[in-house]
């Protein structure tokens, strides 16, 4: 006979978490099919019981100044279905140091194949375990670099909103926790429930990936000063064609050299880095003007708009329009 009692899922608090991360998980899986039910005058079966613990069951201060009850310590002896970890909201290497006691509890529960979800900045509490070595992950695209630099065995994917290797459920921004926990619902009541709360909380979907979110924020946090005025230069010069070897010789590099040099401070070819510029720039147009697909090409120093579009779609998850209609306000539309 199918076992028929809810899921445990268990959320982690600590001290500096980020609030909505812990209070919205936490109602949206006690609430998971149920309030489909009520809607529709049916009896209530809650598919989830959920508790908030945490490192020795005390209350938690959120990153925000909200004091949450919890309802006890996190007993590596109770094993649950689910273990959710919430964002970081504030003081990252601190929260990393002070939260020893979860460490081997993780290493446990993963041995256990207790399925572990991560949110954002939380991602980094996984990694610091070390049960995400050699193992796909996301986190939120502004940690992204010191993550990477953090953790290089990890498998890193910035650009996705989820990942999911074996049971290492990770998510990326900071209100991802709802895609993160719809997954989960799906993965343990059923995809009719999870669309059927999905809808019952008015939430979007289906969400592309966070690459959306990234804006125009190319990183040059790097200490080579040539390569960081060869980018301002492709910055400056966007809508002109760029051949390689003129671009080397124009800073006294070989072709050769300047792919290196560039690749190792910026993690990206030159060409990918043209590419990414342009695809963020036309963002910026599609957001703000109302310009045709053909001027914003003109702008960026596109002239194929199938292959710029075909770009467009692999960088950010979605075409041009729907990104415009996603991301421009009102009078634009």
């Amino acid at each position: 006979m199918p076992d028929k009692r809810p899921a445990k899922v268990m959320v982690y608090g600590f001290d500096n978490a980020l609030s909505s991360a812990i209070t919205g998980v936490v109602d949206l899986f006690a609430q998971a099919g149920v309030t489909w039910q009520a809607i529709h005058g049916e009896t209530r079966r809650p598919v989830f019981s959920v508790e908030l613990v945490s490192a020795r069951g005390t209350d938690i201060r959120c990153a925000n100044g909200l004091t949450l009850k919890t309802d006890g310590a996190l007993d590596p002896a109770i094993r649950p279905d689910v273990l959710l970890i919430p964002s970081i909201g504030s003081q990252l290497e601190e929260v990393l140091t002070s939260e020893q006691r979860l460490y081997p509890i993780l290493r446990q529960y993963h041995q256990q194949q207790v399925d572990i979800a991560a949110n954002c900045t939380g991602v980094f509490l996984l990694a610091q375990a070390g049960i995400l070595e050699g193992r796909q992950a996301t986190t939120h695209w502004g940690f992204a670099n010191a993550f990477a630099a953090a953790y290089p065995t990890v498998n890193l994917h910035s650009e996705k909103l989820h990942t999911m290797d074996e049971n290492l459920f990770c998510a990326g921004g900071g209100m991802a926790w709802f895609d993160l926990a719809l997954v989960l619902i799906e993965r343990y009541a059923g995809t009719q429930v999870a669309r059927q709360t999905a809808k019952a909380h008015v939430l979007d979907l289906p969400r592309f990936n966070q690459t959306l979110y990234a804006g125009s924020r190319r990183q040059q946090h790097h200490q080579d000063e040539l390569i960081k005025t060869v980018q301002s230069y492709l910055a400056d010069h966007l809508r002109q064609p760029v051949a390689l070897p003129q671009l080397a010789a124009q800073f006294n590099l070989t072709t050769r050299t300047l792919i290196r040099r560039f690749k190792a401070a910026t993690g990206q070819t030159p060409v990918q880095y043209i590419q990414q510029i342009r695809i963020d720039h036309a963002r910026k147009l599609l957001e703000t003007q109302r310009w045709t697909i053909e001027r914003i090409l003109s702008e960026i120093g596109y002239e194929d708009a199938s292959s710029f579009s075909r770009l467009f779609k692999r960088q950010t998850g979605c075409s041009p329009s729907q990104y415009r209609s996603k991301f421009a306000p009102g009078d634009l539309l």
